[in-house]
């Protein structure tokens, strides 16, 4: 059976899709894609429909990180709760937007991408900052962490 993640941020064109697209190529080189289903979503509507914004492409492009480039931005729904084993947000107010569509977390799915890595922070939104290098090694280092996690049976 296979581990479904989604990761999530607010218009998913910069750091969930970047996510997706690192998590997948990080499972791939270990030899363990065939255990995981990736995705990406957005908590808002703004940029549904759009693809992967150009410099977010081109920093996956810099580190050789392969992505679908019909990949477009969709909106995350209250039914994607039990399609995933995880639910992994980008920052706080990620978080806080996926409350008003996904209300509850019973089954502990909702967590924060740098928790993974030890921190409780937020992975900085380069569509603000312009720096997708910072935004590209902090989702490396967390998705590290999370697959170290399911390589050693230590998951939550």
């Amino acid at each position: 059976m296979k581990t479904r993640i989604l990761f999530v941020c607010h218009g998913n064109i910069c750091r969930s899709p970047m996510a997706e697209f690192i998590f997948k190529n990080l499972v791939a080189s270990q030899g363990m894609a065939d255990l995981f289903y990736i995705e990406s979503a957005a908590v808002s509507t703004e940029e549904i429909g759009n693809p992967i914004y150009p410099p977010a492409r081109r920093c996956l492009n810099a580190h050789a990180v392969p992505f679908d480039s019909s990949k477009t931005a969709r909106q995350i729904t209250r039914s994607d709760y039990a399609r995933f084993d995880l639910i992994i947000c980008m920052d706080s107010m990620n978080l806080r937007w996926l409350r008003y569509i996904i209300p509850d977390d019973p089954e502990n799915k909702v967590h924060l991408m740098m928790s993974f890595a030890g921190s409780n922070r937020d992975v900085a939104d380069p569509w603000y900052t312009g720096d997708f290098e910072t935004t590209y090694n902090d989702i490396l280092t967390a998705s590290e962490q999370l697959l170290k996690k399911f390589s050693t049976k230590k998951f939550y």
